[in-house]
């Protein structure tokens, strides 16, 4: 089956957006997993995943709003998790869930750990791509070195450059795969040059002073089972930061990916087989707890 593109209006007080989503898998599906990206990264991250999971799951690829084919907000001041939560509420609304797995990397992670600790969470079971409870100063001003610019390419080749040396710690398994993310990490512009997929106003945030992120009390609110995923190189998810969320809070599971810092591609099919089974195995136990209660 193909995916089918969506997207859908959310009206608040500053106006009317429309967020854009990418549905795999038969919709008659009870098993429902979200996948949303990063900061300045956009839905199509996950088409590997999501092709390969679509054989037991429903799977929805989400653009967060100023990524992707979703739109711009009019009050720029507006992009943060606040209006993320709403409008990740309004997605499941419009699709009529109200309960689903959850695939986030990096602030789509942090998203799934705001949604999953609160009370009668739609989040069953969630899966953290390189991100935690606890992120050092030192990670968020390296994103804000990039994150908000406005470059421009004359052609796909000068923007491949450009991703190959801003995503190098994603460890990219197949120049197809890179070849895929310059593709849906650029838009053409008028005058025929190509222009990164966001809205550089997502890095407004960054020009203020950074500190580092301490959420160890949300971490300890969540309830549903969680694998945490870790680049062994990286500098947003500490060891010990990953470590200390297998002890306390929701316990999780850890499995560390080398050859990689932040985050993960989950590209590669070693990667998306852990992710895949992973979530498999709660449907798994189910089933067999169902045929016993029989």
């Amino acid at each position: 089956m193909r995916p089918s593109a969506g997207s859908f209006p959310y009206t608040d007080q500053n106006g009317t957006v429309w967020l854009a989503f990418m549905d795999f898998g038969e919709r008659s599906r009870d098993r429902v997993v979200i996948c949303v990206h990063g900061l300045t990264r956009n839905g199509r991250d996950f088409d590997r995943l999501a092709t390969a999971m679509a054989r037991d799951f429903r799977v929805i690829e989400v653009d967060v709003a100023g990524r992707g084919r979703s739109g711009w907000l009019a009050d720029k001041a507006s992009y943060g998790y606040p209006t993320y939560l709403k409008h990740m509420e309004a997605l499941l609304a419009y699709r009529g869930l109200e309960q689903v797995d959850w695939i986030g990397t990096s602030m789509g992670g942090l998203i799934g750990m705001l949604m999953a600790a609160q009370p009668e969470s739609p989040i069953r079971r969630l899966v953290l791509n390189d991100v935690g409870p606890f992120i050092p100063k030192a990670a968020l001003d390296r994103i804000g070195e990039r994150v908000g610019k406005d470059p421009r390419f004359r052609n796909h080749q000068e923007a491949a450059d450009y991703f190959h040396e801003a995503y190098a710690d994603f460890g990219i398994p197949d120049e197809v795969a890179w070849s895929d993310l310059t593709l849906h990490s650029t838009v053409r512009q008028e005058n025929g040059t190509y222009a990164l997929h966001y809205d550089p106003a997502i890095g407004d945030a960054f020009k203020e002073p950074m500190e580092d992120v301490d959420l160890w009390a949300v971490w300890d609110a969540i309830q549903c089972p969680v694998l945490v995923l870790r680049g062994a190189d990286s500098d947003l998810l500490t060891r010990d930061t990953a470590r200390e969320m297998t002890r306390r809070g929701p316990k999780a599971d850890l499995v560390e990916f080398p050859g990689c810092g932040h985050a993960p591609a989950l590209m590669s099919e070693d990667q998306i087989q852990v992710v895949h089974e992973w979530l498999l195995s709660f449907e798994e136990d189910e089933e067999d707890a169902a045929a016993d209660a029989v």
